[in-house]
């Protein structure tokens, strides 16, 4: 009689079935161990082999459906009856508890950000709301802190920035996973690539001025944008901002963008831009593409934050610049001149987490 595979459901509101963290990282990773893994989230594309998705109905990001989707992922999950709910958000917190009062389900709830402080620090909402919804938001992670079994903290700051938790937390870093066999793309040595959100919080703009000023001084020099913009207007901005540069180009904007194209951008490139303002939201995190672009060994043009300076310090990873004074010769002649990875980077493969990943769900179900 064939054995009965424990079934994990990994749910989240905004993210989609195909994200990498909660699909890719977590979810296959789990999958692999003979776990039984049913992801739910925002529709995709594409699917992620060996888990089960369940795509919710498409809705826009302020609407009352996005209101009513915590309660169809409940539906979903007590359909699924299963052994462990991952819960990827705070909006899914009051519907996890009434799972564990109706079926006794264990819940982990991975904290992927530090939610207080992105709605306080950041512009997603009108400012003279910002400390209520913060607020809000924090109390009911305390409130519910104890019927929670177990935290998965998406940064290592987290651990000193939040206090819910307790002590019943494992640190999962956004360390990159290279798929074994992956798409590969001839280096252009002139192509400066800037991944992931594309956002003015996330240094897009930063981004754009390097490009701007380093072509130039040297007009092979260009620009790949590679990424979602969650907001309409802040994309139309980049849309307008980008266009009198022909050398600048933008995949994504308005559609997601999947994992393997980003990989695929990355091993194209002749360096990789991080340039994120400082704000007290991301002052103890570390951005998701710098394990992508170490674990790539790509040349990263770098915004002058000390921790992530030192992360890339061993390696040479890195020419780092001032965004109040960009210094584009200085940049063009570090990219020309300086010998960048004399040594392999180390501890930034998702393959370093997993060990910890398995340990709690295996203390957890047995």
């Amino acid at each position: 009689m064939a054995e009965v595979k424990r079934k994990i459901v990994i749910a989240s509101v905004l993210k989609p079935v195909n994200d990498t963290r909660m699909a890719e990282k977590i979810g296959q990773s789990l999958a692999t161990e003979g776990y039984d893994v049913h992801v739910i989230g925002f529709p995709a594309t594409t699917h992620t082999p060996g888990l089960t998705s369940h795509p919710l109905p498409r809705f826009n990001r302020l609407s009352l459906q996005r209101l009513l989707m915590p309660w169809k992922i409940l539906h979903i999950v007590l359909s699924l009856r299963p052994a462990l709910l991952i819960i990827t958000t705070h909006e899914l917190l009051l519907p996890a508890v009434i799972l564990k009062l109706l079926r006794g389900i264990r819940i982990v709830y991975d904290v992927q950000e530090n939610y207080y402080r992105n709605i306080l620090y950041l512009p997603a909402f009108p400012r003279v709301l910002r400390p209520l919804i913060a607020l809000y938001v924090r109390m009911k992670e305390y409130i519910t802190a104890p019927a929670v079994d177990h935290f998965f903290l998406a940064e290592q700051g987290y651990a000193k920035e939040l206090s819910f938790p307790g002590k019943r937390f494992t640190v999962l870093e956004n360390k990159v996973k290279l798929p074994e066999t992956r798409p590969t793309a001839e280096r252009n040595p002139w192509q400066l690539l800037f991944s992931g959100t594309l956002a003015e919080t996330t240094g897009v703009f930063h981004a754009i001025d390097i490009a701007v000023g380093l072509h130039r001084l040297e007009p092979r020099i260009t620009l790949l944008l590679i990424g979602y913009c969650a907001r309409p207007q802040e994309l139309s901005r980049i849309r307008n901002v980008i266009a009198p540069y022909p050398f600048i180009r933008l995949t994504g904007g308005d559609t997601l963008v999947p994992h393997p194209a980003i990989l695929s951008a990355i091993q194209g490139s002749g360096a990789g831009i991080i340039a994120y303002p400082y704000n007290e939201s991301t002052r103890n995190s570390t951005p998701t593409k710098l394990f992508e672009y170490l674990g790539l060994k790509l040349p990263i043009i770098l915004i002058n934050h000390q921790p992530w300076i030192d992360r890339c310090a061993p390696y040479a990873a890195a020419c780092v610049f001032d965004s109040a004074h960009i210094d584009a010769e200085n940049l063009l002649s570090a990219l020309k001149n300086q010998h960048f990875y004399f040594q392999e980077p180390a501890n930034v493969r998702w393959a370093d987490e997993e060990p910890r990943l398995m340990q709690a769900i295996s203390h957890l179900l047995n």
